[in-house]
């Protein structure tokens, strides 16, 4: 089923309306890392998810690529694919 759902959302992953995503910077001494990932837009629902993924907000930023910077994530993963997957059944019908 995993399989599916991330070869479905690779797949129309081009199809698919592009979201914006950015990071919030971590005070140093946050459990979650350096920075917290989120999906869409800057809000009290995203800062209260990173807050809840032990992140000490700082202020925002784009999110790094560097293979040594800590990152973690608003949003499981798991439920991104679920959310992608929906979308894909949504614009099929």
């Amino acid at each position: 089923m995993r399989r599916t759902m991330l070869a479905l959302a690779l797949l129309l992953g081009g199809t698919l309306p592009a979201l914006a995503d950015g990071c919030y910077i971590c005070l140093q001494g946050s459990g979650c890392g350096q920075y917290c990932r989120y999906v869409g837009r800057d809000d009290a629902d995203n800062r209260r998810k990173c807050f809840q993924a032990n992140c000490k907000i700082a202020g925002t930023a784009s999110c790094p690529v560097g293979v040594n910077i800590r990152t973690c994530s608003a949003e499981r993963p798991l439920q991104r694919l679920r959310e992608l997957a929906a979308l894909a059944e949504e614009r099929a019908q």
